[in-house]
């Protein structure tokens, strides 16, 4: 087994394990046990190095397991949104721009607003157009073409039709 998958696993059991909340428990525990022990060596200053040492050492090391876990997971999500994006009818454009600039990923997104509006902007006159036409049809007596369209408007506004 390489070092790589060694400290893979390694980093994912011990994540798993700190972040459950029997760890927690056995950390409170400690913690009163050592306020607790205070009186028995007099609040002296090797009895608050004790914890301050403890928790930094700790601290140090979970820095890294954790950032190796969270580097790897998002890496993981990032493949398989690319594989989502390649599949799909999505732009190709998106693959790959994690890797972007800050500037570059503040354009992107600048684009995909402008398009999303766009997008509203055209829904909305597709929709006023059908209730144009569902009203000129109801006026004609259209018949059964207009109650039709009618019902497929109230659908997407959420409407009751009579």
């Amino acid at each position: 087994m390489s070092i790589d998958k060694a400290f893979a696993a390694f980093a994912n059991r011990t994540a798993k394990a700190a972040g459950s909340p029997w760890t927690f428990g056995a950390c409170v525990l400690l913690v009163v046990a050592w306020a607790a022990s205070g009186p028995v060596f007099k609040f002296s200053e090797t009895w608050q190095l004790v914890i301050n040492t403890g928790t930094t050492i700790i601290t140090f090391l979970m820095v890294f397991l954790i950032q190796n876990t969270q580097n790897r997971d998002a890496a993981a999500m990032q493949a398989k949104l690319d594989d989502l994006i390649l599949t799909s009818a999505a732009e190709n454009d998106f693959v790959g721009i994690e890797s972007m600039s800050d500037k570059e990923l503040r354009a992107f997104h600048e684009r995909c607003v402008e398009r999303a509006n766009a997008h509203a902007e055209l829904h909305g006159r597709v929709e006023s157009e059908l209730k144009s036409r569902a009203k000129a049809s109801s006026k004609s007596g259209g018949g059964a073409q207009a109650g039709t369209a009618s019902r497929r408007s109230a659908r997407r506004t959420g409407r009751k039709v009579a």
